[in-house]
């Protein structure tokens, strides 16, 4: 079965490109700068900020249904990204070298099934658990520290 795993969408973001320091925090946003790589996933393009680039630490819905899953958390967007990452029958080598919590939610946004995977074991599980035919989309979520990773669908 193909999949797609799509980032999200610069959009609601860029207001906050080349704010300072102190109107970020009125947003409740702090500012990174990348001094190791891998460890700042920008979640538009799906890759790892390079060190000296600037990421916006900031809080996102990652499931917006008014469900008991309904839930948000910390992510990481590069200062300035535009292009929202889009790969079909992929996994994005940022979603591949962590481990990963897949959450299948249904189109109610109730939860329907889960998984733990990471590297070779993300295609199978992925496809397993979009094999159900009450998954609407699955969330990934990086295991360790739970921030959004990416969304995916069915292709």
């Amino acid at each position: 079965m193909g999949f797609v795993i799509t980032g999200l969408c610069a959009k609601p973001f860029v207001h906050l490109y080349g704010l300072s320091d102190q109107e970020l925090a009125a947003h409740g946003v702090r500012r990174m700068i990348a001094d190791a790589c891998p460890g700042f996933p920008d979640r538009i393009e799906m890759r790892e900020a390079r060190p000296g680039e600037s990421l916006l630490l900031l809080n996102h819905f990652s499931q917006p249904a008014p469900s008991p899953y309904r839930a948000s958390h910390a992510i990481f967007v590069r200062e300035g990204a535009q292009e929202r990452y889009v790969g079909e029958n992929e996994i994005p080598e940022v979603m591949q070298t962590r481990m990963l919590s897949l959450r299948a939610f249904d189109a109610l946004g109730m939860m329907v099934g889960a998984a733990l995977a990471q590297g070779d074991a993300l295609v199978p599980t992925i496809t397993r658990l979009l094999e159900d035919p009450a998954v609407f989309c699955i969330h990934a979520h990086n295991a360790t520290r739970g921030c959004y990773a990416g969304k995916i669908e069915r292709a």
